[in-house]
C-alpha cells in the first residue's frame, strides 16, 4: 500500500517516540498545537482545519470568512482564544488576518504586502512576520490590533521565520544575508544585540523556541538545497536555546510545510510536524 501523501507527526523529545496523529492523501502542512494542548491547527487546499487530540482524529474546517486561499504561515495566541492566518490571493500577495480561534469574520492586520506570519509575542499584543520590502525579504514586527510595523532587520538577503523566546526577550530566525547558506540568528525584539547561532554548513530554516525556554527546534536541509523546497530528505534539530551544537532528533522527506510555524506542545514535552511521501 502507497504511503498517505501527508503524515502528521507527534515527536516526543525525551524518549524519541513517534506517534501518528494523522494522515492523508491531501497536502497538509504546518501544525500549531494549541496552548491548551488538545488539538493541531493545520491548512490545507486554502482552508485552515481543527485537529483534535483527545477524541476523534479528523480535519474540522475552521470558517474563516471570505479568506480561500490561506497560506501555510498561522498561529494561535498565547492565550488560546484567536488566530493569525496569511492569505495570498496571488504571488507575492500575503496579508495577515486575526480572527477568533473558533472561526469568523477576519480582520485585517498588516497595511503592507507581501506579510507572512510566523511568530506571536508572548504577552499576545505584537506580530513578527517576515516581509518583503523593497524587494528584500527582513523581519517586521507589528501590533496585532494593526498600524505602523518596525522593520527590525537590513541590507541584502532573506530572512525567514521568525518566533519569539518565551520570555519575550528575543527573536530567532534564519538568515543567509552574509552571503553563505541560511543559518539561526537571533536579536533582541528592538533587532539589537543580533547574534548568529549556528554555522555547521547545513541550509537552516524556521526555529522555533520550546516553551520551557530551554530548546530550539528547526529544519535542516542538505547544503546544496536553494530556499525551503517540499519533497526533500530533511533533518529536524534541536539546539540549546543558549547556543551550542545542534543534534538531529529526526530524518524524512519532507520540507515546507513540515514546521513552518510554532509546533510545539504547551508543555515542551513534544512537539508536531509534517512528513510526506516521496513522489
Amino acid at each position: 500500500m502507497a504511503e498517505p501523501h501527508s503524515t502528521v507527526v507527534l515527536h516526543d523529545v525525551a524518549t524519541g517516540r513517534e506517534d501518528v496523529a494523522f494522515q492523508t492523501d491531501q497536502l497538509i502542512e504546518a501544525p500549531n498545537w494549541s496552548p491548551c494542548g488538545t488539538f493541531l491547527i493545520v491548512n490545507g487546499d486554502g482552508q485552515l482545519f481543527r485537529l483534535n487530540l483527545d477524541g476523534s482524529r479528523e480535519l474540522q474546517r475552521i470558517d474563516t470568512g471570505d479568506l480561500r486561499r490561506l497560506n501555510n504561515d498561522h498561529g494561535i495566541s498565547p492565550d488560546g482564544t484567536m488566530l493569525v492566518v496569511s492569505e495570498s490571493p496571488g504571488r507575492g500577495t500575503s496579508v495577515i488576518y486575526r480572527l477568533p480561534v473558533e472561526g469568523g469574520t477576519p480582520e485585517r492586520v498588516t497595511d503592507l504586502a507581501p506579510s507572512y506570519f510566523h511568530g506571536w509575542s508572548p504577552d499576545g499584543m505584537t506580530l513578527t512576520y517576515t516581509a518583503r520590502r523593497d524587494g528584500v525579504f527582513q523581519i517586521a514586527t507589528c501590533p496585532l490590533a494593526g498600524g505602523a510595523e518596525t522593520v527590525l532587520t537590513e541590507g541584502p538577503g532573506h530572512r525567514d521565520g521568525p518566533d519569539y523566546t518565551p520570555d519575550g526577550a528575543w527573536i530567532w530566525f534564519n538568515s543567509d544575508h552574509h552571503g553563505g547558506l541560511p543559518e539561526l540568528w537571533r536579536m533582541r525584539t528592538d533587532g539589537s544585540a543580533l547574534e548568529r547561532m549556528t554555522d555547521d554548513g547545513r541550509v537552516n530554516w524556521f526555529p522555533h523556541p520550546s516553551p520551557d525556554g530551554k530548546l530550539v527546534l528547526f529544519l535542516a536541509y542538505p547544503p546544496h538545497v536553494e530556499g525551503h523546497p517540499r519533497g526533500e530528505d530533511v533533518e529536524l534539530k534541536l539546539m540549546p536555546a543558549g547556543g551550542g551544537a545542534p543534534w538531529t532528533v529526526a530524518a524524512f522527506h519532507g520540507g515546507q510545510g513540515s514546521i513552518n510555524v510554532p509546533c510545539w506542545a504547551p508543555d515542551a514535552t513534544r512537539f508536531a510536524y509534517v512528513r510526506y511521501a516521496k513522489a
